[in-house]
């Protein structure tokens, strides 16, 4: 009789025991479809995006990545505006009216050095061979670097191959105090050097060689370009930042932003007519041959690179960035050579797997 008392309560226990761990079990689905749901009614993470510059053909990917639900798909609420020059959205991000941007890495070296603490951070390396040019009429007075000295050179208000005219007369031993800058908006800026209003223009090469086209100009045969890189000026460009605000608060946020627009990237690079049929969205009166010749055109002279095809987009090589900031800091006088990782941070970015481009468009 005791016997089975015993051999009852050890049936109870085991009994009760399965009980309680079915329950656990249930508790612990309940639990985590309960998180789930919450996840995917979690309100998405809200971002203001400035871009370098109007909605042309190598703007197109930050749209691709809004209007295909790429942002959505990352958690994200991406509200984009067209900017008005690549060192002027640095600016604009350090004042907190944006919390990221697509901007010009020599300017965030810049900033690091005169504002250490408040200057973006780029986070994904896009334009790898800078597009910094300047451009003069063929058959004007200017036929070497040398020779812009007591001319007009107009350019945008923060543009920032303005600002980098400095260190490229450095470079090449020319007076810079010498020539006047003429800012103007945009798109008067090609104009301005045919008729005869600037002397040389600063401007990005896909910019002004599609603006030619589209003037009935020949870029080749009417103008004559100094390309920074092909003068001393080995530089980075423009890349993807975020500020110091939105790294603190939400860190993952950004690797979902530097996720979305890196698929968006190699989508357009793959097929830029897809990149131009969304555009055409945002601007309906985009050319779309046009537009679809700039945008390839910057693909294959600022992204397709050796050391892109190396390490991937959104990446960069440690010594060359070393190098751009002593450039930039020796021209500026600046007081102090800011570190690396004030200006650059490889820790967003996705898998190198991720971040390579096909072998064409």
């Amino acid at each position: 009789m005791v016997q089975n008392l015993h051999g009852r309560e050890r049936i109870g226990t085991l009994v009760w025991g399965q009980f309680v761990k079915r329950l656990f079990v249930r508790i612990l689905v309940g639990l985590a479809a309960i998180a789930v749901a919450a996840a995917a009614n979690a309100e998405p993470a809200k971002i203001r995006f400035i871009l370098d510059w109007k909605a042309q053909g190598p703007g197109a990917w930050f749209y691709v990545a809004r209007d295909k639900g790429y942002f959505q798909a990352e958690g994200l609420d991406v509200l984009i505006d067209q900017g008005d020059g690549s060192a002027a959205a640095v600016s604009k991000i350090m004042t907190g009216t944006y919390d990221a941007g697509f901007g010009d890495i020599n300017a965030v070296i810049q900033n690091a050095a005169l504002h250490p603490g408040e200057q973006p951070l780029m986070v994904y390396m896009l334009y790898n061979r800078a597009p910094y040019a300047l451009i003069v009429k063929a058959d004007g007075p200017i036929k070497t670097l040398k020779d812009v000295e007591g001319h007009v050179l107009a350019a945008p208000a923060g543009s920032a191959t303005e600002r980098m005219f400095k260190p490229l007369a450095l470079k090449n031993g020319v007076d810079a105090s010498t020539v006047k800058v003429l800012n103007a908006a945009p798109n008067l800026i090609e104009q301005l050097l045919v008729t005869g209003q600037a002397d040389v223009i600063a401007q990005f090469a896909p910019t002004s060689y599609m603006n030619f086209l589209a003037m009935k100009k020949s870029p080749e045969k009417d103008f004559r370009w100094f390309f920074y890189s092909e003068n001393g000026l080995d530089l980075y460009s423009n890349g993807i930042l975020v500020s110091q605000k939105l790294l603190k608060e939400n860190p993952e946020a950004v690797r979902h932003l530097v996720a979305a627009l890196n698929r968006a990237i190699l989508d357009v690079a793959a097929n830029p007519d897809l990149g131009i049929t969304t555009l055409m969205n945002v601007e309906p009166l985009t050319n779309f041959d046009l537009e679809k010749q700039r945008l390839i055109y910057t693909i294959d002279q600022q992204l397709r690179t050796e050391e892109v095809a190396k390490l991937g987009l959104g990446d960069l090589d440690d010594n060359r960035l070393q190098a751009a900031i002593k450039t930039v800091a020796d021209a500026y006088g600046l007081s102090r050579q800011p570190s690396m990782d004030e200006v650059f941070s490889r820790a967003f970015l996705p898998p190198k797997a991720d971040r390579m481009m096909s072998p064409g468009h």
